[in-house]
């Protein structure tokens, strides 16, 4: 198996970034709502689980509208 060359992980970090941002961000917010579409140790798991699309999922699906 070959090591993953520094040129690939150089490319790679941006999106390990805007996951990173993502998901503290999606956490955050999930803690200062007052309610959401479902349980909230639900949007949890998928938050943390679903890599890059789960806290997007939460913006557009999750949060209940004011």
């Amino acid at each position: 198996m070959e090591a993953i060359s520094t040129n690939t992980l150089l490319m790679l970090a941006p999106l390990f970034i805007v996951q990173i941002i993502l998901l503290v961000v999606a956490l955050i917010d999930l803690r200062r709502v007052k309610a959401t579409r479902g349980p909230k140790w639900v949007w949890v798991f998928v938050i943390l689980f679903v890599n890059i699309v789960g806290p997007i999922i939460y913006f557009i699906v999750g949060r209940k509208q004011a």
